[in-house]
């Protein structure tokens, strides 16, 4: 089973930066989906990013488009979350999760439906915008 670390969160100013890390180990192979997603208070689960480990193909949320990116570095099994312009409404816990996977799969956001969200009890980083 995939063990996953999330880190780098924090607090920031609306149109600031943060990067936050997803440190994976426990890979069969390199044919998995990792996904960033994030709950903010009161609200449900939303995915947010996702990159195909095998060949870095990426899925963005339509809401962070442009003002996010994903990234890996394969040597260190670590996958990246580059956010900038950020809003207050970014504000939320953070979690990383991974999806042995298809890249056509990883890249059409499907990680992120079926409830799967929902049942994900792995550790978020929290990252809070200020207005």
């Amino acid at each position: 089973q995939v063990q996953l670390v999330p880190s780098g969160g924090g607090s920031v100013q609306a149109g600031g930066s943060m990067r936050l890390s997803c440190a994976a180990s426990g890979y069969t192979d390199r044919s998995y989906c990792v996904g960033w997603f994030r709950q903010a208070p009161g609200k449900e689960r939303q995915g947010v990013a996702g990159i195909y480990v095998i060949d870095s193909g990426t899925y963005y949320a339509d809401s962070v488009k442009g003002r996010f990116t994903i990234s890996q570095d394969n040597a260190k099994n670590t996958v990246f979350l580059e956010m900038s312009s950020l809003r207050p409404e970014d504000t939320g816990m953070y979690y990383c999760l991974a999806v042995k996977a298809s890249s056509a799969y990883c890249t059409g956001g499907i990680m992120f439906q079926g409830g799967r969200l929902n049942n994900y009890e792995g550790q978020g980083t929290q990252v809070t915008v200020s207005s």
